[in-house]
């Protein structure tokens, strides 16, 4: 048997990693700014994380949700004081997709209706509802395919509300990313959150906020949107929850009430990717990672801007995008082969995205910066 051909692959075989570098199988050393698609949030093979999941491992791996599970509660708590939101209620599941295929579904549960509004430009997954709800028809299968979903443009207020006017009582939620992240770094402002805040209020609507990317701190918030100051009814998480465990999850407002059988999942928040997400937490808390997200965002979008050949400069903390005139796919493949440097694509040819861990330091970003310099004045 061989792999069903559905990734495009660098020639590249890592075999181990540590902090934000990662070595091939011939020995050679990387500096990894992209963390494989903002997963890696606390670095590689951190040694409280290693502990904690060997540890754990080393008990029990695995029970089903039919028993109690204490480190769920633990981690909930450590969740709940990270994103400032202890009366929240938590979900747990194994992916983003999964995350926001469970938010879409309460939210109908919870007021009975059927219609979303999503984001042009927008990526939730590639799961059912999650795959509806993602703008882009090329991984939209016909069994995808529904007339329940509304695009509507991105910070367009008055598309917005005439969504909800054209579909007056229908709409059931409102899902969108704080910071889009396939979509090429593009933030949701402050006035168009409290829009969608406003009108879900109105129309009794469910407000899901995606964090699936722009979340668990990698904004220099908690959640992305909380630099508008404004609190969704569900937030959906993944990829630097766990730090390369797979695991999801959404954070669920108290109004929003629970029944047996509602949701459930077999092997989401077992005991050993609890351990995982619970090992994330804390280093993310002791090591002070919510603030060195945005003070090393804060220096490095500064300091790419200084750099010739660049278009615009755009994202928060630590979710960047570099924006050129031409196809970055080039640039990226030098970064890669020629300087060792491992960044991210988009959903637009000409953005490549950074998303390193959130404990990097001045001493990577100036690495990435010394070759980005070099190779845009060549």
């Amino acid at each position: 048997m061989k792999m069903f051909d559905v990734y495009p692959l660098y020639d590249i075989n890592i075999v181990r990693a540590e902090g934000s570098y990662v070595w091939d199988d011939k020995g050679t050393k990387y500096l990894d700014m992209y963390g494989g698609h903002a997963v890696i949030s606390i670095g590689h093979t951190h040694p409280h994380y290693v502990e904690m999941v060997t540890n754990q491992l080393k008990n029990i791996g695995f029970y089903s949700n039919s028993v109690i599970i204490a480190q769920q509660k633990e981690l909930a708590e450590k969740l709940g004081r990270l994103s400032g939101k202890s009366d929240y209620q938590l979900f747990l599941c194994n992916s983003g997709a999964e995350a926001n295929e469970n938010a879409l579904k309460l939210a109908s549960f919870f007021n009975g209706k059927k219609k979303v509004i999503a984001m042009k430009g927008s990526f939730h997954g590639r799961t059912s509802l999650a795959v509806a709800a993602t703008d882009n028809p090329n991984i939209v299968a016909p069994v995808n395919q529904t007339d329940n979903v509304i695009f509507v443009p991105l910070n367009d207020e008055q598309a917005l509300e005439e969504a909800f006017l054209a579909n007056k009582g229908e709409i059931s939620s409102v899902i969108l990313e704080g910071i889009q992240g396939v979509g090429g770094i593009r933030e949701a402002s402050r006035s168009f959150l409290w829009k969608i805040r406003s009108l879900c209020d109105q129309h009794d609507a469910v407000y899901i906020a995606d964090s699936v990317q722009c979340g668990c701190a990698r904004s220099g918030q908690y959640y992305s949107h909380d630099w508008a100051g404004v609190s969704a009814d569900i937030y959906s998480m993944a990829k630097g929850i766990g730090n390369g465990f797979p695991m999801g999850a959404i954070s669920i407002s108290p109004r929003i009430a629970p029944k047996y059988g509602m949701l459930g999942t077999t092997f989401g928040g077992n005991h050993l990717a609890c351990a995982a997400a619970i090992a994330v937490a804390d280093v993310i808390e002791q090591e002070n990672l919510i603030d060195n997200a945005k003070k090393m965002g804060d220096y490095l979008i500064a300091e790419l801007r200084k750099l010739p050949n660049i278009k615009e400069v755009r994202g928060r903390g630590l979710m960047i995008g570099i924006e050129l005139f031409e196809d970055a796919a080039p640039l990226r493949k030098k970064l890669i082969y020629d300087e060792h440097i491992f960044v991210g694509s988009s959903g637009n040819k000409n953005v490549f995205r950074l998303l390193p861990a959130l404990n990097i330091t001045q001493a990577h970003a100036d690495q990435l910066l010394t070759s980005l310099r070099k190779l845009l004045t060549a």
